[in-house]
């Protein structure tokens, strides 16, 4: 009989709150409010549009895209989601597929995280 153990990854997700803080101490709650959810909205989109590019294997633009990805993560402090950002790109880089495949699960798993709902950056923060 072979004993089988399943694995449940789960990421601990970092978070400086600050970069939040700075906009909101910049532009005052109201005007920050909408930036900020403008801002996240944006990153999920193009965290959803990432998702499809690799589920239909273009991978041509896809550095260009987790650039972007990984830009958006740390402007609004979302630590770990911008560096699994960026080492997906270091992947691609190096044309490690096996690599990529690993770091992309892992970035799903982080971006999920990041963006729930009901995670707060004061739950999170550094």
């Amino acid at each position: 009989m072979t004993n089988m153990t399943i694995l449940h990854p789960r990421e601990r997700i970092l978070q400086d709150g600050e970069a939040i803080a700075a906009i909101y101490r910049n532009l005052g709650t109201a005007t920050a409010e909408r930036m900020v959810t403008r801002a996240l909205g944006e990153l999920a989109l193009t965290m959803a549009g990432i998702a499809a590019q690799v589920r239909a294997r273009r991978m041509e633009d896809l550095s260009r895209q987790l650039k972007k990805l990984q830009s958006m993560a740390e402007n609004l402090g979302m630590i770990s989601l911008g560096l699994v950002a960026k080492d997906a790109q270091m992947c691609l880089a190096r044309g490690d597929g096996t690599g990529f495949a690993a770091v992309w699960a892992r970035l799903m798993r982080v971006a999920e995280r990041s963006l729930a709902s009901d995670q707060g950056f004061a739950d999170l923060s550094l």
